[in-house]
């Protein structure tokens, strides 16, 4: 039989089903209907009401049956509000071409939806294996409350004079205790969205994808478990080049992203870190990527929120508020004016309104794009140049004036070259 044909029997009878009771401050999910797109396409559309508080983010498991029987859709085969939605109309969408069900007849298809809230933090242990117990923990917003984890902040950045809804943990700077910046990797998870790209913030990007974003710029202590499985003790962050990080365009097979996709070196970083936590997720970040995260709600030139910042691309005319410093830079990032002329351990200054810290100074962060000096690419989920001679780099470092430093400030370097640090991110599905 056709899959057309068998389509067409398949969605003549489909329901759609789950009300959860709702408990005090628990997400509950309404109004669950499914549909097909039938007969303009095999596409099936999952729509739904979710009732959550305006700041809770919500990952939706969606578990599906023919009758008693139970099924497996891929992971692939859903798209839309998976991860992180919010309070409202929702909808995913299944494709049945990526599942084992295409020819099959299913008269009594039925999908049953479990809300659950999304974690803030997940913390990868770096010294066990994966699926070992205890390898992934994941911290919720109502941690804060139990004292747990350390200090917590909330709403902590003023955009403008708009307050951005934020959450922070602030104690894991507490190396000590929780070993995160060197037996562990702490990710942040940022919710998908849009904003200004740029100086003047006028570029739009939309980016589609939930991230979790490493809060700390990556360790000497980190790369020495990752690539040696060794113990260290410097938390400092580590030098690389961008070869290092991913592969080279003269490996074999290429290593060339964005032609190339997600492909890197089994003896990379990336590689590396993939295949000793399971994620295989990791990467680093795009340009646009980057800036997001580094503005995180902000519009201003850096991710303080203060409107009144100012820089001088003069680098003879550096502002001069407090001896030789930049008073906005001062309590974000580590900068040639108060970096001593070194590279400082991560989370020693302020960090940004999604709790990352040192998207300003230290060291410059590899993104995947390769650079020219004039094109800033917007869109949806913007990939950049095919092809260049220099990879981008983000942030500033210890050695630059504080217009370096800014959240829209791009750099390069060739590829083959060290002396760069990197943010390791997973993008959702």
């Amino acid at each position: 039989m056709k899959t057309t044909q068998a389509m067409k029997c398949v969605w003549m009878v489909l329901a759609g089903c789950l009300v959860l009771t709702a408990i005090a401050d628990e997400p509950m999910i309404t109004d669950v209907v499914v549909r097909q797109r039938w007969p303009w396409s095999q596409l099936v559309d999952i729509d739904y009401v979710l009732v959550c508080d305006a700041t809770q983010q919500v990952d939706t498991v969606v578990s599906a049956q023919d009758g008693l029987v139970a099924l497996t859709l891929p992971e692939d085969s859903l798209t839309g509000d998976l991860k992180g939605a919010g309070p409202g109309a929702c909808r995913i969408v299944w494709d049945p071409l990526k599942s084992n069900y295409t020819n099959d007849v299913l008269p009594k298809f039925s999908v049953t939806l479990t809300p659950k809230i999304s974690p803030l933090y997940m913390i990868i242990d770096l010294k066990r294996n994966p699926g070992e117990a205890g390898q992934v923990e994941y911290l919720y917003a109502a941690d804060a409350a139990t004292n747990k984890y350390g200090s917590w902040e909330y709403n902590f950045v003023t955009n403008a004079g708009e307050v951005i809804q934020s959450v922070a943990w602030t104690g894991v700077t507490n190396d000590a205790l929780y070993k995160t910046k060197t037996d562990k990797l702490v990710l942040r998870r940022v919710p998908a969205g849009s904003y200004g790209m740029g100086d003047n913030t006028e570029v739009a990007v939309r980016l589609t994808k939930n991230i979790y974003a490493a809060v700390f710029q990556l360790t000497s202590a980190q790369r020495n478990l990752i690539m040696y499985n060794s113990s260290a003790t410097d938390t400092n962050p580590q030098s690389f080049a961008y070869n290092d990080l991913r592969g080279a365009t003269s490996d074999v097979p290429a290593i060339d992203w964005p032609t190339t996709g997600s492909l890197v070196s089994t003896n990379s970083l990336v590689g590396r870190v993939r295949a000793k936590t399971g994620f295989n997720g990791f990467d680093l970040p795009t340009d646009a990527q980057w800036e997001y995260l580094c503005r995180a709600g902000t519009t201003t030139p850096f991710n303080d929120g203060n409107s009144d910042a100012k820089y001088d691309t003069d680098v003879g005319a550096e502002e001069n508020n407090n001896g030789n410093t930049n008073k906005y830079l001062n309590a974000l990032g580590w900068y040639a004016y108060n970096s001593g002329s070194t590279r400082h351990s991560g989370g020693e200054k302020r960090p940004n309104a999604w709790g990352l810290y040192d998207m300003h100074g230290n060291m410059w962060e590899y993104c995947l794009n390769w650079h020219d000096c004039t094109s800033v690419f917007g869109g949806t989920d913007p990939t950049g140049l095919v092809s260049a001679e220099r990879r981008m780099l983000r942030g500033g470092a210890y050695d630059c004036f504080a217009w370096q430093c800014r959240s829209s400030n791009r750099s390069f370097i060739l590829p083959n070259l060290s002396g760069y640090s990197c943010r390791l991110v997973i993008t959702m599905p």
